[in-house]
């Protein structure tokens, strides 16, 4: 086969391969993927957009005037007993009475029930923006966790390759009568400890692989490519607190759904103050007699708000309710700057710490790795002392591996509470 028709082959069956299983070659590689997947999939962002949607429909029903309402009165159906059968036919009775009414609430009631409607309608699209907060945030971390385990992985592959070459170097030593069997010995320990650490690490993996999946709203089991790079840490200027602080007051949506129900309790007790005056209802009424409209009248209802201590009550609940919203808000203020400082502190840590074993430790290890290798070939340090040099550059790899992990998970918090990304 040449290659133009190798080449057909290949693009021909690209083309046939189904598009999940593409799909599965890349979703993993990267954050934003995972991100976009998610917010177009995810079952309970949907049902908080839909839910959403619900409350938007809700506000103009809210403040429209109730159906009126159509009576019609046949009166003297039997024409004085004239009529031997009585008629249902309005031109055949004595008069027909027709009544049309409108009920019409006091004036500024209306606007109220618009405005708690509306008030709703801002708590569920906080909640919407809240839910997805949440739910990236947790992928953030699970995906943070994800890349650990696999630099884990890779970094325990790479020093059981050192091992085997620090075992053959102990091996022709011991040949040459030169150094004991137990050095060999304690090489193979020390693989064989590796690879018990290698089984947890595929256990950890599989586990937060299948929580992506749930994440995703994917199968358990559905394939996932491995994780390529963590995402770029903020600069230290984005992460002063008083500035963090000032956009979370702003944008937190939990602290946006708070203030929604401080504004549905503000108007669900003016309306509660409202309903001390009545409401209304305007009518007309045309009688017909014979095949002639012969009167017309108006008419107003009116009806009387005698129970005031029910009114009362609801007023004093109404008030109530309103200072135990504004309570909780304060509340939940005092809790998410108290989340956030701990998240900018823990993650100033994470950076410093990485950023000193990268720096200072790791190279320390690596010279003292580089010092104790030739110094254990030519005899003048035992096989101990080289173990341990190797054991602290691993360390050192892992704990770098760790911060960054760590740094990752509270740059996720943080923008949970901010509701955005850095």
């Amino acid at each position: 086969m040449n290659k133009s028709s190798y080449l057909v082959v290949m693009l021909f069956s690209l083309w046939l391969l189904p598009a999940y299983a593409v799909e599965d070659r890349v979703l993993g590689s990267n954050l934003t993927g995972l991100l976009d997947y998610a917010r177009e999939h995810n079952p309970e962002f949907a049902a908080m957009r839909y839910e959403a949607d619900a409350a938007a429909q809700r506000v103009q029903p809210a403040a429209a005037l109730p159906d009126p309402v159509f009576r019609a009165e046949l009166m003297d159906i039997t024409n004085n007993g004239m009529d031997k059968s009585p008629s249902l036919f309005p031109s055949q009775v004595g008069s027909t009475r027709y009544r049309l009414m409108q009920g019409v609430p006091w004036f500024g009631k209306r606007d109220l029930k618009r405005g708690v409607a509306e008030a709703q309608v801002a708590q569920a699209n906080s909640q919407t923006s809240a839910t997805w907060a949440e739910l990236s945030s947790r992928i953030k971390s699970a995906y943070a966790q994800y890349y650990y385990l696999f630099g884990s992985e890779r970094l325990i592959r790479e020093t059981l390759v050192l091992l085997s070459s620090l075992e053959q170097v102990a091996q022709t030593r011991y040949a040459n009568g030169l150094g004991a069997q137990q050095d060999v010995i304690r090489a193979q320990v020390e693989q064989t400890d590796l690879h018990t650490e290698l089984i947890d690490l595929e256990k950890e993996q599989h586990h937060v692989h299948g929580r992506l999946n749930a994440l995703l709203s994917r199968p358990a089991m559905a394939l996932m490519a491995q994780p390529v790079q963590l995402r770029q840490l903020p600069v230290a200027a984005q992460l002063d607190y008083s500035v963090l602080e000032e956009k979370l007051r702003v944008r937190n949506p939990q602290l946006q759904i708070a203030d929604a129900r401080i504004n549905e309790a503000e108007k669900s007790r003016d309306l509660a103050y409202k309903n001390r005056y009545p409401d209304f209802a305007l009518g007309i009424m045309p009688t017909q007699v014979g095949t002639a409209v012969r009167e017309w009248g108006v008419m107003v209802d009116i009806n009387i708000p005698l129970q005031q201590e029910t009114r009362r009550s609801q007023e004093r609940e109404s008030e109530v309710m309103l200072a135990a919203s504004s309570a909780r808000k304060e509340a939940l203020i005092n809790q998410i700057l108290a989340d956030l400082s701990e998240s900018v502190i823990g993650l100033e840590a994470a950076r410093h710490t990485e950023s000193l074993i990268a720096t200072r430790l790791l190279p320390q290890a690596e010279l003292t790795y580089q010092s104790a290798l030739p110094s254990y070939e030519t005899g003048k340090v035992d096989f101990a002392t080289l173990l341990d040099a190797q054991r602290q550059i691993l360390k050192a790899r892992q704990q770098q591996l760790k911060a960054q992990f760590e740094a990752q998970v509270r740059l996720a918090e943080i923008e949970r509470l901010l509701g955005e990304d850095l």
